[in-house]
């Protein structure tokens, strides 16, 4: 198994894609924010609203806006011109399941495009509800899926 980061000297480095074909790639991720019971109820009880406006709303923008500048966050990914990112939020008992899509043609995938989008969402519900309660548990970052490179992936 190799790092596909490091350089012969074994310094940090971004990947050549220059070889690579273009092809239309796509990446599903997830994120979940665990509220306690009597947060969940208050949102659910104000229709998804805080004092700081909509929290799922807000949400999705703000992981829309994160997919699109991973290249400024991640230090070796590449800048992609995203051509489509979606982010679904729903609320699963105390649980807001997060999933962002994100496609782009391009020589690389769109995985950290979709990590990002899902993660920044996260954030954001929590920034959002933190004033309800710090006991809000953000995790289970996962990729689910990418397909369209020399290698697809399916989460178990």
């Amino acid at each position: 198994m190799t790092f596909t980061h490091l350089d012969q000297e074994r310094r940090p480095t971004m990947v050549d894609v220059s070889d690579k074909a273009v092809t239309k790639r796509t990446a599903v991720a997830e994120a979940r924010v665990r509220f306690p019971a009597a947060v969940a109820s208050a949102l659910r009880a104000q229709d998804f609203k805080s004092p700081k406006g909509p929290v799922f709303d807000t949400a999705i923008v703000a992981g829309v806006m994160a997919a699109k500048r991973t290249h400024e966050l991640i230090p070796f990914c590449h800048p992609l011109g995203l051509e489509n990112c979606h982010i679904h939020i729903e609320l699963d008992g105390d649980v807001a399941v997060i999933r962002c899509t994100a496609s782009v043609h391009h020589k690389t995938g769109v995985e950290m495009e979709a990590l990002t989008g899902a993660s920044v969402a996260a954030l954001t519900i929590y920034d959002m509800c933190k004033a309800l309660s710090h006991d809000i548990v953000i995790g289970d970052v996962k990729l689910l899926s990418k397909d369209g490179g020399k290698s697809g992936y399916v989460h178990a």
